[in-house]
């Protein structure tokens, strides 16, 4: 029975069930109404902080995605943004966003729109509990946040969380990555441009790219970013300009 399930093979399961199209809702009430004293014990250490969250956000993402999907497709920048910005996850008896999962708990209380500089204003006491450590940059290629390339919803456990991870960056980086030798030019997911404080500005990205074999371990290429997307189609990763007049 999932009543008897911890913290953590909780939101692995509500992860599971949504990605296998059960149904969710009595998998929901029970994350909704944990104890915090028995979250905090459950989220005692740094994978099962990442675990959690992780299977948190995907899980949510898809079922908030589902219940809005018709509404989204046609709406404006802002609409957009609000889905991500209202308080629609119900954790511990927290209410909470998708930004508050992804900013404030995943990259440990980074500003939205600060480029991985800037920390987030004003984190709950629920916030500075639950949050990561330290942002793992990582993180940006395991969640499913709805856009064209985005990762598959995967279901991520506690011990094998790290070995997961790094499946997902490879994975994500052969799909999206392209290097040219002859030009030493590399064309990059806006992502790093959007997150590059997360990954140490420039040299911190060429160092990753190098890490997970994305370009050679000797190049130091130009970085050039992914034009944006404007297609009419919902994509979840809003940036400043979207939301100007």
């Amino acid at each position: 029975m999932s009543t008897q399930l911890d913290p953590c093979s909780l939101s692995a399961e509500l992860c599971y069930t949504v990605k296998t199209g059960g149904d969710a809702d009595r998998l929901r009430t029970r994350l909704a109404t944990l104890e915090r004293s028995r979250l905090d014990r459950a989220l005692s250490t740094r994978p099962r902080k990442l675990a959690f969250w992780l299977n948190c956000y995907n899980a949510y993402g898809q079922l908030l995605f589902e219940e809005h999907e018709e509404s989204l497709l046609e709406a404006g920048p802002l609409a957009r943004w609000a889905f991500f910005a209202r308080d629609r996850i119900p954790v511990g008896g927290v209410w909470l966003s998708l930004n508050d999962v992804e900013h404030g708990l995943l990259r440990s209380s980074k500003h939205r729109w600060g480029m991985g500089y800037l920390p987030r204003p004003f984190p709950s006491s629920f916030e500075r509990q639950f949050r990561l450590p330290e942002c793992d940059p990582r993180i940006h290629f395991a969640l499913s946040r709805g856009g064209e390339n985005c990762p598959p919803i995967t279901v991520y456990s506690p011990a094998s969380v790290d070995d997961e991870l790094e499946v997902a960056v490879e994975w994500f980086l052969e799909e999206n990555v392209d290097y040219d030798a002859e030009s030493d030019v590399a064309t990059i997911p806006r992502l790093f441009w959007r997150y590059r404080g997360d990954f140490g500005d420039v040299r911190g990205i060429i160092d990753f790219l190098q890490r997970y074999n994305a370009i050679p371990a000797d190049a130091r290429p130009t970085l050039t970013y992914e034009a944006l997307d404007r297609a009419p189609e919902f994509d979840a990763d809003l940036e400043f300009d979207d939301l100007r007049p």
